[in-house]
């Protein structure tokens, strides 16, 4: 099954200077060559998604946090009453941390 069987990749001068080759080990895992993760900043533990493109896969970086807005997000947390000033949050966060010694 194709999951964008219209789609046609591209690459622009330059993007693709890095080629290697790398194998299948029988327990399915395949080894992304030093240059390229030191080249990408990538660490032990990071997560790809792995989709396939019909002629072969695209490993994306899987960021961990869905990107949002403040749009997406504003609101999340209701509060009921007048706004507070800065002033009087300043002044909370003082008496909380007068409350923790």
């Amino acid at each position: 099954m194709l999951l964008f069987p219209n789609l046609t990749f591209f690459l622009p001068q330059g993007v693709c200077d890095i080629v290697e080759t790398t194998k299948l080990s029988s327990k399915g895992q395949v080894i992304i060559p030093k240059l390229l993760r030191e080249s990408n900043a990538w660490e032990i533990g990071q997560e790809f998604i792995v989709i396939d493109v019909g002629d072969g896969i695209l490993l994306k970086v899987k960021k961990p946090f869905e990107e949002t807005s403040l749009h997406d997000v504003a609101g999340c947390l209701s509060y009921s009453g007048e706004p507070k000033s800065l002033e009087d949050m300043d002044a909370a966060i003082k008496r909380g941390a007068r409350a923790q010694k």
